[in-house]
């Protein structure tokens, strides 16, 4: 579990269904990853991310807000087969847009994988018309590498970012305020 100012990131848990629902149910939220789910796709989904836990001993966290504990979404590494390369990303609740979410939860995660993790490089695969995860990754130090993905099973192409975890040993003092607990 890792805790910073207004959110804790934790191993996905059952509970977590309904917030993921909510999520890939958005037609909005989902654009960039895959389009709308089914309920009963989601729980597989849901199954699939608690399973990576097992299997890698790293995963995406549910994003819990600190005070409510409610789901906002999930962020952090994450290496299914056929991937590119182990890559931290993010997907949050819409209504959580544009309020620093994942920002703080992206940082949190960031300092894992470089300083729990040991990884050399950090990546993030983003669909070519996401601005939004774009400016995320620019905000966090990362570049567009001009390097492509085709993500298995999805036919999306998408762009890597990029950077390694020296360069995110000086980017990340941008955030001192967002360090983990």
């Amino acid at each position: 579990m890792i805790e910073t100012p207004r959110l804790i990131l934790r191993v996905p848990e059952e509970r977590d269904f309904d917030g993921l629902c909510e999520l890939m149910t958005d037609p909005v939220a989902t654009e960039h990853l895959g389009g709308v789910s089914e309920p009963a796709v989601i729980w597989r989904s849901l199954a699939g991310l608690i399973g990576h836990w097992s299997m890698r001993g790293y995963g995406f966290f549910s994003i819990e807000d600190r005070q409510t504990g409610e789901w906002l979404g999930r962020v952090g590494p994450w290496f299914p087969h056929g991937w590119y390369a182990p890559e931290v990303g993010w997907s949050v609740l819409r209504r959580c847009w544009g309020k620093g979410i994942a920002t703080e939860a992206a940082v949190a995660s960031m300092n894992f994988v470089v300083d729990t993790l040991g990884w050399s490089r950090i990546v993030h695969v983003i669909a070519s018309d996401n601005r939004a995860s774009q400016a995320l990754a620019r905000k966090l130090g990362s570049v567009n590498t001009t390097e492509r993905f085709k993500v298995p099973g999805f036919g999306m192409e998408t762009e890597v970012w990029a950077q390694t975890a020296t360069d995110w040993r000086r980017h990340r003092q941008q955030f001192s305020s967002n360090h983990e607990s």
